[in-house]
């Protein structure tokens, strides 16, 4: 790992929060090598123990520009719950509406779920 290209930017955190840095690693290369996200840069979030990841997901739309989404890693392993998506929600600056969760598994799956802070009709 600390021969990969991403490993500098993200060595500091790593070092931080050890139990949730493979998921973070495996996010960030994911978003930055193979979604082409733009703008990234690596938050720590130490209300839920952990880093997050914002920056720029590309859009198919031309008419849109570009959308900055906030993701947090996390493991298939681990254990989530209300209170830590609610301090999720407060820790970023500025306070975004949704975020990602990206649950990573062993054999570097990852699966984005959208978290909306209270309840949002989904779009029709």
């Amino acid at each position: 790992m600390q021969n990969h290209p991403s490993y500098p930017v993200l060595s500091q955190l790593l070092a931080k929060y050890p139990a949730t840095g493979g998921a973070l690693f495996q996010v960030y290369n994911d978003l930055t090598l193979a979604q082409r996200w733009t703008d990234v840069e690596v938050l720590d979030l130490p209300t839920c123990k952990r880093a997050a990841i914002k920056g720029q997901r590309p859009t198919p739309d031309t008419n849109r520009g570009p959308s900055i989404c906030v993701v947090i890693p996390c493991s298939l392993s681990e254990s989530i719950s209300t209170s830590w998506l609610r301090a999720a929600f407060t820790s970023p600056d500025p306070l975004p509406s949704e975020i990602y969760v990206a649950i990573t598994s062993e054999d570097t799956s990852t699966v984005y779920y959208k978290v909306s802070q209270g309840i949002v009709k989904p779009p029709v």
